[in-house]
C-alpha cells in the first residue's frame, strides 16, 4: 500500500466530509461500503481502488481530481504554499565553496539586507513566502562574507560580518521552528552563539542564547532552556546594572523564558514569580525590540498568560488575556503566537467555538501562519475532531481552505 498516498486520500475524504456536515455512516451507505471501512480510509489506513475514489467523489459531490491530487497540488491551494522547511534546510546544508570571482555583498548592504528580512519577518502577513524567496540568497551571501572577510577584511569588517550572522541565524531560528523543523533550529542557534562569540559582542550573544532557549524549549528540554536562559541573564547584569537599555530588554527576555522552562517543569508558582519579576524592568525598557526580541510590559502579559495555559489553568489564562491588547507588540509573528495560545486555552475549557474565532482571526490577519504553524493545525484538528457539529463543519471548511490534514 502507498501509505502517502492512502495518507492523503483519506484527509481529504475526512476533510470534505466533514465541511459538507455528511456524517460517516451516510457518506458509507450511498458509497456501498461499511462504516467502519469509511473511518479506516480516513484515517489513511486503507488505500481505497479508483473505483472506490470515484463513488467517494460522486456521493461527496467533488471531482475525482481533488481526492487525487497530489502534496504539490495541495500546497499549491494554500497561502505560502512553498516547503519553507525544505528550501532553509537546502540553503543551509549546501557548501559554499567561493572562487576568485565571487565577490562578497558590501559589509553595510549585507546588514540592511538581513534588517529587512526581519522587518518583514515581524511585520508581513505574508511574511514565509516572502523569506522562503529571499533568505537562501542571503544565507549563501553571509556565508562568502565571513569566508572572505575572514581571509582579506580588516578586524572591524570581520566584526560587522559575524555580527550580521548572528542576526540572520536569529531569524532563521524563529522561522525555521515555527514551520516546524526544530532540528534546523538547533542548527542555526549554534551558528548564532559561534557567530556572536567570534564577534565579541555581548548582546548579541545573550540574544543568541536566548534563541538557543527557544529551541530547547521547542525540543521538550525544558531543564536545558532553564539553564541556558538563566546563565545568560546572569552574564549580561552587569550591563542591566549600568543603566544599558538593550540589555535590560535582553535580560527581561532571557527571564520570561526561564518563567516558562519552570513551569514546564511542573514548578508553577516559580514560573509566576519569575514573570512578576521582570515586570518593573518591562516599564522601564516599555516597548523595546531590542535585537528584535520584542519584550516589553506587553510581552511580559503574554507570558503571564502562557504560563497559566502550561499549568492548564484555563480560566485564569483567558481571564489575563482579556487584558492584553496583542496590537501594541512590535511583532504580528508574537501577535499570532498569543492568538494560538488563547485559541489552547480555550480548547482546555472545551470552548471550541471560541477557539475557531480566534484560529480564523489568525486566517485573516496571517494566512501563511494558519498555512504553516504546526501549533495551529493541531488545533484546528482538535475544534474539528471535538467540537459541536456546526463548529467542526465551520473548522474543517477553514482547513480544507489551507488543504491541511485533519486526521
Amino acid at each position: 500500500m502507498d501509505e502517502r498516498l492512502a495518507g492523503l486520500i483519506g484527509a481529504r475524504v475526512c476533510a470534505i466530509r466533514v465541511a459538507k456536515h455528511q456524517t460517516r455512516v451516510v457518506v458509507a451507505g450511498l458509497s456501498g461500503i461499511t462504516t467502519d471501512y469509511l473511518y479506516q480510509i480516513e484515517r489513511g489506513r486503507k488505500l481505497p481502488a479508483i473505483p472506490m475514489v470515484i463513488q467517494l467523489a460522486r456521493v461527496l459531490g467533488v471531482p475525482v481530481s481533488r481526492l487525487l491530487e497530489g502534496p504539490e497540488a495541495a500546497a499549491s491551494e494554500r497561502p505560502g504554499g512553498t516547503d519553507v522547511g525544505m528550501v532553509l534546510y537546502r540553503a543551509l546544508t549546501q557548501s559554499v565553496v567561493p572562487d576568485e570571482s565571487d565577490e562578497p555583498p558590501p559589509v553595510a548592504e549585507l546588514g540592511e539586507r538581513v534588517r529587512s528580512a526581519w522587518r518583514i519577518w515581524q511585520s508581513s502577513p505574508y511574511r514565509y513566502s516572502e523569506l522562503a524567496r529571499q533568505l537562501p540568497v542571503l544565507i549563501t551571501d553571509t556565508e562568502l562574507a565571513e569566508q572572505r572577510y575572514q581571509r582579506e577584511g580588516e578586524r572591524s569588517e570581520r566584526r560587522q560580518v559575524q555580527c550580521c550572522a548572528v542576526d540572520l541565524y536569529g531569524l532563521l531560528r524563529t522561522v525555521t521552528k515555527r514551520v516546524g523543523r526544530v532540528d534546523l533550529s538547533l542548527l542555526v542557534a549554534d551558528r548564532a552563539i559561534r557567530a556572536a562569540e567570534a564577534a565579541s559582542d555581548p548582546h548579541r550573544l545573550a540574544a543568541a542564547q536566548w534563541n538557543l532557549a527557544h529551541v530547547l524549549l521547542a525540543d521538550h528540554e525544558p531543564e536545558g532552556a532553564e539553564a541556558v536562559a538563566v546563565r545568560a541573564a546572569e552574564t549580561i547584569a552587569p550591563l542591566v546594572q549600568a543603566g544599558d537599555g538593550d540589555a535590560m530588554a535582553l535580560c527581561g527576555g532571557l527571564r520570561l523564558l526561564g518563567a516558562l522552562a519552570s513551569v514546564r517543569q511542573g514548578q508553577v508558582w516559580a514560573a509566576r514569580e519569575r514573570v512578576r519579576a521582570v515586570v518593573e524592568l518591562a516599564e522601564r525598557t516599555r516597548e523595546r525590540n531590542a535585537y528584535w526580541t520584542a519584550f516589553g510590559p506587553t510581552n511580559v502579559a503574554m507570558y503571564a498568560v502562557s504560563v497559566e495555559v502550561e499549568a492548564g489553568e484555563a480560566a485564569e489564562a483567558l481571564r489575563l488575556a482579556e487584558q492584553v491588547d496583542p496590537d501594541r507588540s512590535p511583532s504580528i509573528e508574537r501577535r499570532v503566537a498569543f492568538l494560538i495560545e488563547q485559541a489552547k486555552g480555550y480548547t482546555q475549557r472545551r470552548d471550541y467555538a471560541s477557539a475557531l474565532v480566534l484560529l480564523q482571526r489568525v486566517s485573516r490577519e496571517a494566512p501563511e501562519d494558519m498555512a504553516h504553524r504546526p501549533a495551529a493545525h493541531q488545533l484546528l484538528r482538535t475544534v474539528i475532531h471535538r467540537g459541536r457539529r456546526g463548529v467542526a463543519a465551520e473548522a474543517a471548511q477553514l482547513a480544507d481552505r489551507f488543504a491541511l490534514p485533519i486526521s
